[in-house]
């Protein structure tokens, strides 16, 4: 087993547990800070894959997100004196059905797709991708911000017009409090 492989095992165990541990949080704090690090562990992937680009806008965005998750839920809450609703089992009972589904439609998709049958005898070791297999910086940046047909300035724009407005409204529905 190579290095490769190691932090793979490593980040996937780190992503399974911080999500679990978000799920059955009962603050909202302690949720948004393993939800930190389930998205930290999914960056992590992203830099095995040899995808920087992808990895660091995980990081600054969605990680960056739960910085503003924070700030919101002390806003919003008044910290840590509140609780998450208590489960019933009613609750209990709908989200074990769900998941279950869930589980169920994602076995089917693999049992549908054939992956086990090919992959589960001879695994691949996990390998770096070369520098020729990935996309610069430079190219991603240009078709982010450029004007012209497969351009995507308008959208980014758009979006950041909209998050200043989510932020904005948050702070005002956090002052009348």
């Amino acid at each position: 087993m190579d290095s490769y492989n190691i932090m793979f095992v490593i980040l996937a165990v780190l992503i399974v547990c911080a999500s679990f541990a978000t799920v059955l949080a009962k603050s909202v704090l302690r949720a948004a800070a393993y939800l930190f690090f389930a998205l930290l562990g999914v960056a992590g992937m992203y830099f095995l894959m040899g995808y920087t680009f992808l990895g660091s806008v995980q990081v600054m965005v969605y990680c960056g997100g739960i910085v503003v998750l924070y700030v919101f839920a002390i806003l919003l809450t008044r910290g840590a004196k509140d609780k998450l609703s208590e489960n019933t089992k009613q609750k209990i009972f709908a989200s074990a059905l769900l998941s279950l589904t869930g589980l169920g439609a994602f076995v089917y998709a693999i049992l549908k797709a054939n992956l086990l049958h090919e992959n589960l005898f001879r695994p691949e070791p996990l390998y770096a991708p070369s520098e020729e297999a990935t996309i610069s910086i430079n190219t991603i940046g240009r078709h982010m911000l450029s004007t012209d047909v497969n351009g995507y300035l308008l959208p980014f724009e758009a979006v950041s017009v909209l998050l200043l407005a989510c932020i904005v409204a948050a702070l005002v529905i956090a002052r009348k409090r």
